[in-house]
């Protein structure tokens, strides 16, 4: 999905698959649609900017919407080993990888041509069908280790 596209196309495709679009459902995908390039969320860091923008949905609601949302290819849900999820707008683009700093859980987003051809080469030869590849290098962060924005791309 291109952030360019209008929050109202997402929600005619989600009815054509028989899914009703909630006030709920329309706010969390119009926050991820607004985010900067690189924004990972939790459910719990969802559920802080609902509440801060004075939006009544419940943390049971922004988890449920987070999983269906991934589920139909609007999110992309990425585990950082942190023992919950993050999620990032899946937009059309180049399929792009994450080194995440062990000490400051910092994220720094990289695009590689032969970890996605490894990626398509394996599923060609298994006879899958790609959906998503993400591949992630953990490691220690050379920076400082108190910056509040936690992702940079590079």
């Amino acid at each position: 999905m291109q952030k360019d596209s209008t929050a109202e196309n997402v929600f005619q495709n989600l009815r054509s698959k028989g899914l009703r679009v909630t006030p709920q459902r329309e706010k969390i995908l119009q926050i991820f649609m607004e985010l900067k390039d690189g924004t990972h969320l939790s459910a719990e860091d969802l559920f802080k900017m609902l509440e801060k923008k004075n939006e009544n949905i419940s943390l049971a609601t922004t988890y449920r919407t987070l999983k269906l949302l991934s589920q139909f290819g609007y999110l992309r849900e990425l585990d950082f080993a942190e023992g919950h999820k993050h999620y990032e707008l899946n937009e059309d683009k180049r399929p792009h990888h994450h080194i995440i700093c062990l000490n400051c859980n910092k994220t720094m987003e990289f695009e590689d041509d032969i970890v996605n051809q490894v990626g398509y080469r394996i599923a060609e030869e298994r006879g899958v069908e790609i959906v998503d590849i993400q591949f992630k290098i953990y490691a220690i962060c050379p920076g400082e280790h108190d910056d509040v924005n936690k992702t940079h791309r590079s």
